[in-house]
């Protein structure tokens, strides 16, 4: 082979690794970045002192294979302590870009039978973790 070959072969290889690091994520790390807003369904003013819908946000879809949402204070201390509102996959779950506190979401059914998401308290920090196959991604919230 000529030197000329070599050359473009290099050059070629080069391009390759330039893609596969800028334009590829086989080097990040898998996690999921997740905001959380207030939506209020209807606009009305709170009774009771009812809190706007709280909404949990995911950067990209994702087919979501468990939910967990814990007092933040609590889990520092016991990581197996019981969480306000865990649901996990029992199949295929439909993906999800958004979804709203306690809402049911197609494929994921509470951890354990008969549970449903418990009232979340204002001024407590609460951590939820979301798992999508091999993707993690974890937010701490609080409610004011």
């Amino acid at each position: 082979m000529t030197k000329k070959n070599w050359l473009l072969i290099i050059f070629a290889a080069a391009l390759a690794v330039v893609y596969v690091v800028y334009f590829t994520d086989w080097f990040q790390p898998k996690i999921v970045k997740v905001f959380h807003t207030y939506r209020e369904l209807r606009p009305r003013p709170h009774r009771d002192g009812q809190l706007p819908a709280l909404k949990f946000g995911l950067a990209r879809k994702l087919r979501l294979t468990e939910i967990k949402i814990v007092p933040l204070a609590a889990w520092q201390t016991n990581q197996r302590t019981l969480a306000v509102w865990h649901l996990v996959t029992d199949s295929n779950s439909v993906p999800v870009g958004d979804f709203f506190y306690g809402q049911f979401i197609g494929g994921l059914k509470p951890a354990i039978k008969g549970t449903h998401s418990q009232a979340l308290e204002t001024n407590v920090t609460y951590r939820l973790f979301i798992t999508a196959g091999n993707v993690t991604g974890q937010h701490d919230f609080e409610l004011k």
